[in-house]
């Protein structure tokens, strides 16, 4: 099996409007691709994750993951995934070290092997200092940090990611991309949005540009740059695909 994820036909009309948030999206994701998920806000971007990690039931369409297929393997996936929300999803009057033994014990871990890969991605993440420290006390990169742990403590063959960078230093936005590099090289299937261009560009072995709830381009961010003439990056196709008008 080369393919982690395989979507036919996904669609998702939300109750009460006629507007289809994702419209008939069909895509196939290798295993080990760092894959860039990119477009305007309200394009229909955290929607598509939403239903591939099983947050969001699909209003039609097919979801195969790993060669499963999604809604008759609910429980049988949950375990081969992870997911880091755009939220932050960690509880504030909790230390590190609780949020991480909580969220590790949601997916089956426990003992010496929850103790000692907490405490190696605090090492690695930097905060094995504040371990102790309430959430509450964190900076902004600081949580989202810790957000990351929490979705790749139990090491998923496939993670997704919404936005996980967005609103940090550079520093922590760094940190965060080279070790899901590290990830992806070692044979993790990633998934995230971004609205960060150039991030994608560096980073991404393939990306798709949504807008409308539709796939307007896809492909290898060097591909598309020769393909797009006059485009001398990622982020002049994007603009000249979505346009410049502002989003809400």
């Amino acid at each position: 099996m080369s393919t982690a994820i395989h979507i036919n036909s996904l669609t998702k009309r939300y109750k009460d409007t006629d507007t289809l948030a994702v419209d008939n999206i069909n895509m196939e994701i290798p295993i080990g691709q760092m894959y860039g998920l990119l477009g305007p806000n309200g394009a229909g971007k955290t929607t598509t994750v939403s239903m591939l990690c099983s947050l969001l039931r699909p209003t039609s369409g097919k979801i195969d993951i790993l060669g499963k297929e999604l809604s008759l393997n609910l429980n049988e996936i949950r375990k081969l995934i992870g997911v880091v929300p755009q939220d932050i999803a960690l509880y504030d009057n909790l230390t590190a070290i609780e949020n991480l033994n909580f969220f590790g014990r949601m997916y089956g871990m426990k003992g010496n092997l929850l103790k000692e890969r907490t405490n190696e991605f605090l090492k690695i993440f930097g905060l094995a200092e504040k371990s102790d420290q309430k959430i509450s006390t964190y900076s902004g990169g600081m949580k989202r940090r810790i957000n990351l742990i929490t979705g790749i403590l139990h090491m998923p063959e496939v993670l997704f990611l919404d936005e996980p960078t967005v609103g940090i230093d550079v520093q922590s936005r760094t940190v965060i991309m080279e070790y899901l590099m590290k990830l992806q090289k070692e044979g993790m299937t990633i998934v995230y949005t971004s609205h960060h261009m150039e991030e994608a560009e560096k980073y991404c072995s393939q990306i798709a540009i949504i807008d409308q709830g539709s796939i307007i381009e896809h492909g290898v961010p060097d591909e598309l740059v020769k393909k797009h003439t006059g485009c001398a990056n990622l982020e002049e196709i994007f603009l000249k695909l979505t346009g410049r008008k502002l989003r809400d």
